[in-house]
């Protein structure tokens, strides 16, 4: 029998070339004046999932690419 990918997690996480998993940063949707431009600035970049995380995630993605 076929998984099902848990599709709130198939949008908010993306796979790398080596495997591993990408995700955005919250703190970014309001409230944004009070916050520095160089810690707004930083907020967009994307980051790895920690290791802690990892294995719940990879069970919502059951056909994430690689890994």
């Amino acid at each position: 029998m076929k998984q099902k990918t848990n599709r709130s997690a198939a949008k908010r996480f993306a796979t790398t070339a080596s495997g591993k998993i990408r995700r955005n940063k919250a703190y970014t949707s309001h409230l944004l004046t009070n916050k520095a431009r160089k810690r707004k600035r930083n907020l967009k970049k994307s980051t790895l999932v920690d290791s802690a995380n990892l294995s719940g995630i990879k069970r919502m993605l059951p056909y994430c690419n690689k890994g």
